[in-house]
């Protein structure tokens, strides 16, 4: 199965659940027999999610070897991450622009881009040059005009209150 028309999704702002919503399309796209590809940008595979998604059949690309946040990373730690961020970037485009796929994930793309860390003209190329039926969603923190520009659906999810504000963290199998 296959979809007629490929659309583009991008979830976006302060508020939790974009990558919840994300993996969820996902999780749906799956269960009716779509193919899904999810590229995790800033993170390293490891979300309680990744491993369920990746039994249930989707192909999840991320950066293995990524410990830590951006804002610690040595310049050399930077080129590598971006290096390999943009390798990730290029499969995607592959995948995508031969129809490969019919769920593309993007998850944390804004903030790649924003950071970087990624190609903004491999991108556009990327969602320019997909196969018709592919679908995408891309997920980042603040808005980005090219990527909303893009975008068939955009949502923001704005925080209202949050329990980290309380200091309690993140929670495995909750928040990752």
């Amino acid at each position: 199965m296959s979809l007629k028309q490929g659309l583009i999704h991008y979830y976006y702002g302060n508020g939790k659940g974009k990558t919840t919503a994300a993996m969820g399309l996902a999780l749906r796209a799956m269960g009716s027999g779509l193919r899904v590809l999810i590229v995790q940008f800033l993170k390293n595979g490891t979300s309680s999610e990744v491993a369920m998604l990746r039994q249930m059949g989707a192909r999840v690309l991320a950066l293995e070897s990524l410990c830590g946040f951006t804002i610690g990373m040595t310049d050399e730690e930077l080129a590598a991450c971006a290096a390999e961020h943009n390798l990730n970037l290029e499969t995607a485009a592959a995948v995508a622009a031969e129809g490969g796929c019919d769920l593309l994930v993007l998850d944390e793309i804004g903030d790649a881009l924003e950071l970087n860390l990624v190609s903004r003209e491999r991108l556009t190329a990327l969602l320019s040059g997909r196969a018709p039926q592919v679908e995408v969603v891309m997920t980042g923190h603040k808005p980005d005009e090219m990527l909303q520009g893009h975008a068939d659906y955009v949502t923001r999810m704005e925080k209202q209150k949050h329990p980290y504000e309380r200091g309690i963290i993140a929670r495995k199998g909750i928040e990752f």
